[in-house]
């Protein structure tokens, strides 16, 4: 049994921070060192800080589940996206791509345990991360609308190793915590570094990708440390499209500017991807430690969008005759009297060679946006995200107390723009690049802290720990140009306002929302036998915007033998809407039943949205259970743990809700501007009330093999959602589903890992259960079904050339499984072959090489 006891300053259970011996930012120099000769030794126990606040414990006498992935797992895999690592590591998380997806594309949602991404807290050092700018507008279901931390700009050459709580913990930790705690701790070492270069493709021979890394530990004095990771990448663009029939059928007419494919669904193309890392840590004396550590990261990206079809896209190509039902072009008049000019049929195999068509080119007052892009367009996405952080503290013993006071800041920017599109409003005079705004959020926390160990009776080293946080957020909404928003002079006659396939942010959007929030916290821990150890924390947290919100956690564990120990939890927990949230504005192009139609996302009180039944967001509330053992035995290690968390008022995104023509007159009447040229508004809103369970399992066993040494390690989840209760109103049944069943319900990772002197080997075997595969989000009967369960294999050989140079070779999905292939009916009509909700990469086989050099 692993008792609470006092470290060098007498920490225990304080915050996460205050017990960070593994960041090197509590210990003293001389324990570094210690701890790097702690870490040579092969089977060093493995030590988390996160779960408990008492003094940092082995995960195996942990009273809730933790797993430890150390950076040395993190780089056995061909991909350097952090997301990509920790999907092959931990059970029940998950992450899917975003080929087409807005904002989404550029920082993927992920989540664990089924819920969505800002449902789990993200910690560097133990300091809460901000949030990205982002907000998943198609987050396949369980992500739709949330709005996490980007955590893949955390490069794993910057990690000692990563801890994931996989446990309610917003009592501890505050809100976003329902899921659980995912703890990213920075190497600390004062001497040494290494540099890395990476470099693959997927079997296709596209995706190309680079990666160049480094590390490099600095002493500062002999009191201190500088540890600094720096991390370069680029990624070619993929493509796995097929001409869509449209588009084919055009071109066989005799429209030469159709392009092959005319849309490309794909990974998007990654430039000047960089971030840098810096950790450190000085000891005043043997009391006191000061502590820094921060990034700076910036990445651009592009994307595809949808093809806009020259003949059949409303309110751009063409319009429904109101009088005979038919599909003709839209065209514009100059002098502004549309009566003037003659209807021209769209439903005929080539518009460009009909007479109707030469003779409206030919009269000077009317146009149509063929004569701009005769063969339709796909816009391209652009966007740049710029990320940084920067936190300081001080930390230390006072009398019996131990303290640790910090602050610090955190921003993420994301720049947008549009290639190749139109503002159709604009007429011919519209440009087809735009700068269409941006989105920025910034966090800014402090907090004290304080801890000490008391005797109360009989019971001794009773861990007591206290304290305070306050915060701040804000996510501000920049205007773009002008020509992105503008409702031009012909947006009377029917014709699309603003950068189509993304509407830039008008001043009407562009602004600054902000709120406040502090919280108190206790927490006790105790063993009240030997064998049996019992924790309780309160928080207590009050914000601006929707008032305050008390929170508990139950914790115990019983030691039965030497080898097992049973453990369990009880707690409740909340999840503040984000700021973004409450007030963001975004135009999103769905599919609905194969259908391209123009949504405009709107705040939950906007006029429009309130017409249609937005409220002001509260908080959701979550009850969690969790019950599991661990069992330990000479080289076995396995930790099995159920768990049932209950969330009422689930933030989501609604479903697309039909703008009426019947209601236009009412709309204007509310403030709502050309309610015509609106198909469909979505909001947020407290719509679900949900209960998540699920297993979680986790073994390993160490064993003499093949004359080396060999580790098989097991990773499972099953996860389970049920709908409880849902607005009728504002959610659909297929919205429904893939909350229920949008990922798969099991999930098991079987990793083999054979070493020698200088040869080592890892083979990994990925399984992924049956799920409701939607495409492009179209929960429709048209494009979704139940998509079959799928195993991809992973493999890597590494070979020591000499002491300090390692050369790996290896693939991920080395068999080319392919993702699960859209349904007969729908396979190509959009230009897609796979739907894109899989949990594993549609872009099949990718293999890699990389070649480390250590000093």
């Amino acid at each position: 049994m692993m008792q609470s006891k006092k470290t060098k300053f007498g920490f225990s259970s304080l915050s996460l921070a205050i017990s960070f011996a593994l960041a090197g930012t509590v210990v003293s120099s001389q324990a570094f060192a210690a701890d790097e000769e702690v870490a040579k030794k092969e089977n060093v126990e493995k030590i988390a800080v996160v779960g408990s606040r008492a003094a940092p414990r082995s995960i195996g006498d942990s009273p809730v589940p933790v797993d430890i992935i150390s950076s040395d797992d993190l780089k056995k895999n061909g991909s350097t996206d952090m997301i990509d690592m920790l999907v092959t590591s931990v059970p029940s998380f998950n992450s899917r791509a975003q080929p087409i997806s807005d904002a989404a594309t550029l920082v993927r949602p992920v989540n664990l345990r089924g819920l969505p991404s800002d449902s789990t807290l993200i910690l560097v050092n133990g300091k809460r991360r901000h949030r990205a700018s982002v907000i998943a507008f198609q987050g396949g279901g369980i992500n739709d609308g949330a709005q996490g931390p980007d955590i893949s700009v955390i490069p794993g050459v910057a990690l000692k190793q990563v801890e994931v709580l996989r446990d309610g913990a917003a009592a501890q930790y505050g809100s976003d915590a329902i899921a659980g705690v995912m703890n990213f701790v920075l190497k600390d070492a004062s001497e040494g570094g290494s540099i890395t270069v990476s470099q693959g493709e997927y079997y296709e021979g596209d995706g190309a990708a680079t990666t160049i890394d480094g590390n490099i530990g600095l002493p500062l004095t002999d009191d201190g440390f500088v540890n600094i990771s720096a991390q370069y990448k680029t990624a070619d663009a993929t493509s796995r499209s097929v001409q869509r029939p449209d588009a084919a059928a055009i071109a066989d007419a005799g429209n030469t500017s159709i392009l092959n494919p005319a849309q490309t669904w794909g990974n998007p193309e990654i430039n000047d991807d960089f971030t840098v890392f810096v950790n450190s840590g000085f000891d005043i004396n043997d009391n006191t430690h000061l502590y820094a550590f921060g990034n700076v990261s910036s990445r651009e990206a592009t994307g595809g969008f949808y093809y806009r079809n020259p003949q059949d896209r409303d309110l751009v190509y063409s319009k429904v005759n109101p009088d005979t039902g038919e599909k003709e072009l839209l065209v514009g008049a100059i002098n502004g009297d549309q009566s003037t000019c003659s209807a021209v049929p769209a439903n005929v195999p080539n518009v460009l060679n009909t007479p109707e068509y030469l003779a409206m080119v030919a009269d000077p007052n009317c146009f149509s946006m063929n004569q701009i892009r005769p063969g339709g367009y796909t816009p391209q996405f652009t966007g740049k995200i710029e990320d940084m952080s920067f936190f300081a503290g001080i930390k230390g013993t006072s009398g019996e107390w131990n303290y640790d006071v910090s602050a610090g800041t955190g921003s993420n920017k994301s720049t947008f723009g549009l290639k190749n599109s139109l503002n159709p409003s604009l007429g011919l005079a519209t440009p087809t690049d735009f700068d269409t705004g941006s989105y920025e959020q910034v966090e800014t926390t402090f907090n004290a802290d304080m801890n000490r160990f008391v005797t109360i009776g009989g019971l001794e080293d009773i861990s007591f720990a206290t304290g305070f946080e306050w915060r701040e957020e804000s996510f501000e909404i920049g205007q773009g140009e002008e020509a992105s928003w503008i409702a031009g002079p012909y947006a009377d006659q029917g014709f699309n306002i603003g950068s189509h396939g993304f509407k830039g942010f008008g001043p009407e959007s562009a602004g600054k929302n902000k709120r406040n929030n502090i919280g108190v916290y206790t927490d006790v821990e105790a063993y009240l036998t030997d064998d049996f150890l019992l924790g309780l924390a309160l928080r207590y947290e009050n914000f601006s915007t929707f008032g305050d919100t008390l929170n508990y956690k139950l914790t115990a564990q019983y030691i039965a033998t030497d080898e097992l120990s049973f453990r369990a939890s009880h707690s409740t927990g909340f999840r503040a809407p984000t700021v973004g949230q409450e007030n963001v504005v975004n135009t999103q192009t769905s599919i609905v039943n194969g259908e391209l139609i123009q949504t405009f996302i709107a705040p939950p009180t906007n006029p429009l949205a309130a017409f249609y039944g937005g409220k002001t967001l509260n908080p959701e509330e979550s009850v969690s259970y969790a019950a599991g053992f661990v069992y330990e035995y000479e080289n076995l290690f396995l930790t099995v743990d159920y768990y049932n968390i209950e969330v009422t008022g689930r933030i989501a995104q609604s479903s697309q809700i039909d703008v009426e023509a019947s209601d236009y007159d009412a709309l204007r009447a509310a403030g709502v501007e050309f309610p015509e040229l609106i198909s469909a508004v979505t909001y947020y809103s407290n719509d679900f009330d949900t209960t998540t369970q699920g297993v979680d399992v986790v073994g390993s066993y160490s064993m003499d093999l093949f004359s080396g040494d060999a580790k098989f390690s097991l990773a499972y989840g099953w996860t389970d959602t049920s709908v409880d209760k849902f607005d009728e109103a504002t959610t659909d049944l297929g919205k429904v589903r893939r909350l229920e069943d949008g990922i798969p319900a099991h999930r098991a990772t079987l990793t083999w890992g054979q070493s020698w002197d200088d040869l080592s080997t890892s083979v990994r075997a990925n399984y992924f259960g049956e799920y409701y595969a939607t495409h492009a989000d179209d929960t429709s009967d048209w494009g979704s079904e139940t998509a079959d369960a799928a195993v991809t294999i992973d493999v890597e050989v590494s070979y020591a050339v000499m002491d300090n140079l390692t050369v790996s070779v290896g693939a991920n999905n080395i068999f080319d499984q392919e993702a699960q292939k859209l349904k007969d009916g729908t396979l190509g009509a959009l230009g897609a072959v796979y739907y894109e909700s899989g949990p594993f990469d549609y872009n099949g086989g990718y293999y890699y090489g990389r070649v480390n050099y250590r000093f």
